[in-house]
């Protein structure tokens, strides 16, 4: 990285392996990411598609336990390539789709609200632009990431 670039600030110890100058590659994320989010939509669609009809934990078990284990998956690669994504808009959008799901756990009476609401912001998380996605709301401004 250009270090006249001062778009992100100079990280050492564990910020540095947290959080390098420069985003992780890895050959593999994109495929694995593709698969991982298709698993995570589809099994979400399940659950939250079930809620209105009444369906119990025992029925969406599996597709709980696959939204739950694709999602922790799909959030670590994005970790390991950079961490820094938990104060940039995509990673602010992920933990307040967290937030919202851990509401709907709270008040079961209230779930489907809350699950809606958290597909929402899931969905405006994923479909946002390059310049909101990677704002930062540490440095507030726009972190440059090559692609």
């Amino acid at each position: 990285m250009d270090p006249s670039n001062t778009d992100r600030p100079a990280r050492t110890g564990l910020a540095a392996l947290l959080c390098p100058e420069s985003p992780r590659h890895f050959p593999w994320a994109r495929k694995v990411q593709l698969l991982l989010r298709s698993l995570h939509i589809t099994a979400m669609a399940l659950v939250v598609g079930a809620i209105p009809f009444g369906a119990d934990y025992q029925t969406l078990r599996a597709a709980i336990l696959v939204t739950v284990l694709s999602g922790v998956l799909l959030f670590a690669i994005d970790l390991a390539r950079d961490a820094a994504i938990l104060v940039q808009g995509s990673g602010v959008a992920v933990l307040l789709k967290l937030g919202l799901l851990g509401l709907g756990v709270l008040q079961p009476d209230h779930r489907l609200p809350w699950y809606l609401a958290a597909t929402f912001v899931a969905s405006i998380g994923a479909h946002m632009t390059g310049s909101w996605r990677h704002f930062s709301f540490l440095t507030w401004k726009v972190v440059k990431v090559p692609d």
